[in-house]
C-alpha cells in the first residue's frame, strides 16, 4: 500500500477504535453504515460529474473523497483496503 493510503488507513482505523471529539471520520462511524455508505454514493456521484463537466483538477479532488469514504465503508465492514488489493491481483492473474 502506497504510504500516503497507509497513513489515512492507520488514521481511519484510530478514530474507528478511538474517536476523537470532532474528528469528521469519528462521526461517520458514530452515524453508523447507512450514512458512510450514502456518503460514498454521494462522492461517487461527485466524481461522476466532475469527470463530464469539470476540470482535472476537480476529478482528482472528488476521487480522493470518494477514496477516503470508500475507505471508510472498509473499516466500518470489517474489511481492509489489502482487501481490494487482493481481489483486483486476483481478476489480473
Amino acid at each position: 500500500m502506497d504510504e500516503v493510503l497507509q497513513t489515512l488507513w492507520k488514521t481511519i482505523e484510530d478514530r474507528k477504535a478511538n474517536p476523537k471529539a470532532g474528528s469528521y471520520t469519528a462521526s461517520l462511524f458514530e452515524a453508523g453504515l447507512p450514512r458512510i455508505a450514502q456518503k460514498v454514493g454521494e462522492e461517487a456521484v461527485e466524481t461522476a460529474v466532475a469527470a463530464l463537466s469539470e476540470g482535472d483538477d476537480r476529478v482528482v479532488y472528488e476521487m480522493a473523497d470518494l477514496v477516503y469514504h470508500c475507505m471508510v465503508l472498509l473499516a466500518a465492514k470489517g474489511l481492509a483496503w489489502c482487501d481490494i488489493e487482493a481481489e483486483l491481483a486476483r481478476r489480473f492473474k
